[in-house]
């Protein structure tokens, strides 16, 4: 399978076609797609999604994807590489924490966001700036940087909690979604809290995340915080003492013990779709 590489921090792109002229593909960044106009399907991970004016979709990294035009559509895309999104440092801690949740979580990745009307003409007025200075990217970094982080909070306005279900695929996007969303509280990843926030016990749910995954939830938990506190720290932006405080630990000896005793798994493995 074809993979597209990108070496800018940012790329924003507005074009129009009837024909989609990509073949099934993978790209080494993450991609925001606004439909400005037409319809179609867009195929995620071999899932069909329609598609219309005013769907957004997000993909990261790994997933394969394609789109399927009824009718000649107008898309804007914003690329990105994460590495970017860190150099503003502790000041955006808040907004960050809220892109790194939509970004590094599988289950934001499935399909388009389904927006409110008065966010739809939010998230219009954003792509359209954007598309404005698309051939002059680089003069407008921060500015890209700060249009995505309002957009993570826009998209997070419109995310009902995932709830257990029969079908044991959600009921897995339900568990990395809360765990996604809670990785910079300790307290609230202990075990007893994620079984009270399902309705389980805690006995029930470090063995069933066990088997449906092939590790434990704990080692889960450290290295995916383990994959968030590295991205901080290879931006030289962060002190350890300041992801110390943003994470809930007790000091910067409590970070440097944590990146020594991490695991190194593949999550996309995990995430089942």
């Amino acid at each position: 399978m074809k993979r597209y590489v990108q070496y800018q921090p940012f790329v924003i792109e507005e074009f129009e076609t009837s024909i989609w002229k990509h073949a099934v593909h993978k790209h080494n960044h993450y991609e925001l797609i606004y439909i400005k106009e037409g319809e179609g399907l867009h195929y995620i991970q071999n899932n069909g999604n329609d598609y219309h004016e005013g769907s957004l979709f997000l993909l990261g990294p790994e997933d394969d994807h394609y789109f399927d035009i009824h009718r000649t559509t107008r898309f804007i895309y914003v690329k990105f590489t994460d590495l970017q999104l860190y150099k503003g440092g502790q000041t955006n801690n808040v907004y960050l924490q809220k892109l790194e949740y939509l970004i590094k979580s599988k289950e934001t990745h499935l399909s388009s966001f389904l927006l409110r009307r008065e966010d739809l003409l939010l998230i219009e007025k954003i792509f359209n700036s954007l598309s404005l200075i698309q051939h002059q990217v680089m003069a407008y970094e921060e500015f890209i940087r700060l249009q995505l982080f309002s957009i993570a909070l826009i998209l997070q306005h419109n995310m009902p909690e995932l709830l257990i279900t029969k079908d044991k695929n959600r009921d897995m996007q339900a568990l990395f979604c809360y765990i996604h969303k809670h990785i910079y509280s300790p307290p609230a990843l202990q075990a007893a809290e994620i079984a009270k926030h399902f309705n389980k016990t805690a006995d029930y749910i470090g063995p069933y995340f066990k088997r449906q995954t092939g590790m434990t939830l704990r080692n889960y938990i450290r290295h995916y915080r383990n994959q968030l506190i590295k991205k901080r720290l290879s931006s030289n932006n962060y002190r350890l003492k300041e992801i110390a405080a943003e994470f809930g630990l007790v000091d910067e000896s409590h970070v440097l013990k944590l990146l020594r005793s991490g695991v190194e798994i593949n999550l996309t493995d995990i995430m089942l779709e």
